[in-house]
């Protein structure tokens, strides 16, 4: 437990000084945004921001091994201790100005999250869970709703960047249930989507085509405050998949049985 809040600690810090980083390029990034392929944006508050989570990280734990969405694989990735960062997430957000992104910092474990902070600069709300250790917004315990019918039941979903090179894209998922619950937003940040969830805003979340610095401390602050995580049937959430299902728990059968019709109605589409 030590250790988890030591590493939980030094995220922490990792966390708000990329957050610090974001609102210094807010609003000053139109002429150093880039396309790294249709609709996937990077910009030069990513990068900074990025440079001062990994400085702060390798300061303290220099043997620890990183996947950084910028700076990719650095060192030994089979290796016990995995920090997965997203510096931006949301960049699509914060190149317009909307104002829904975060820094995200999850710590993977023999390959379980076990340690996040998610840190939204804009609304200044710090999420942070350990293992066994809780999950808290600005320091406060959270915990995910009682919201036990899917028909009222808010949502939230995303699309991937190849949401336009294929046919497995989520608008069937997406309409489907648009219309058996109370409604679905599009956040446009998986990190926070997560958090929403686990400080119930938000009663369940699905997504297709994430990385690992998308979703792995999200993962571990909602299931510290009582959600549920898995793959959309139900079964073990596998990371390397790219899709989760994650919810308060209360409506996860129900929303899996859903996603399972739409996937069908969506394979006759396909035919």
């Amino acid at each position: 437990m030590a250790d988890l809040q030591i590493f939980l600690d030094i995220a922490t810090e990792a966390a708000l000084a990329g957050g610090a980083v974001l609102q210094g390029y807010l609003g000053k990034v139109e002429d150093k945004t880039a396309e790294k392929r249709p609709g996937d944006l990077v910009t030069a508050a990513d990068k900074a921001s990025e440079a001062v989570v990994l400085e702060t990280l390798r300061r303290h734990f220099p043997e620890h091994a990183i996947l950084a969405e910028e700076s990719g694989k650095l060192g030994n990735q089979n290796q016990e201790y995995l920090w997965a960062i997203d510096p931006l997430d949301g960049t699509t957000n914060f190149a317009h100005e909307y104002p829904f992104f975060a820094v995200s910092i999850g710590l993977l474990i023999n390959g379980v999250p076990q340690v996040g902070v998610i840190y939204d600069p804009s609304h200044n709300e710090l999420y942070c869970a350990a293992q066994g250790l809780g999950a808290s917004c600005n320091r406060r315990p959270i915990s995910v709703s009682n919201t036990s019918e899917l028909s009222k039941s808010l949502l939230v979903s995303g699309f991937a960047y190849d949401r336009r090179e294929t046919s497995d894209n989520n608008y069937t998922e997406f309409c489907h249930l648009t219309d058996l619950t109370q409604g679905v937003r599009r956040g446009g940040s998986a990190a926070l989507d997560l958090a929403y969830v686990a400080c119930g805003r938000l009663d369940g979340y699905w997504e297709r085509g994430l990385s690992p610095w998308d979703i792995t401390a999200g993962v571990i602050i909602l299931r510290e405050a009582g959600g549920k995580v898995t793959a959309y049937d139900g079964s073990d959430f596998n990371m390397e998949s790219g899709r989760i299902l994650a919810t308060n728990g209360h409506i996860h059968q129900s929303l899996s049985e859903e996603l399972g019709e739409a996937h069908k109605v969506w394979e006759v589409k396909k035919k």
